[in-house]
């Protein structure tokens, strides 16, 4: 079975690569096509989940990184 990788895209969309289903709340699937995807997380895209650039216009800023393991909580 394929891998499936999230990485994390300074001030842009989640990048989903590998065999994914994406299915809204009452579990309907959408339709995806190709090996990966881009899910927006700046909340402006009229195609949601999936991002349609609207981050590059709305100000859209985010820079997270991982933690390193030595930080508490």
């Amino acid at each position: 079975m394929s891998e499936v990788t999230i990485k994390v895209r300074q001030s842009g969309p989640y990048l989903v690569k590998g065999p994914i289903l994406v299915t809204d709340c009452d579990g309907n699937p959408y339709t995806v096509s190709g090996e990966s995807i881009a899910l927006c997380r700046c909340g402006g895209s009229k195609i949601k989940p999936f991002c349609d650039g609207s981050h590059r216009e709305n100000g859209f800023t985010a820079t997270e990184r991982v933690v390193p393991p030595n930080v508490k909580f």
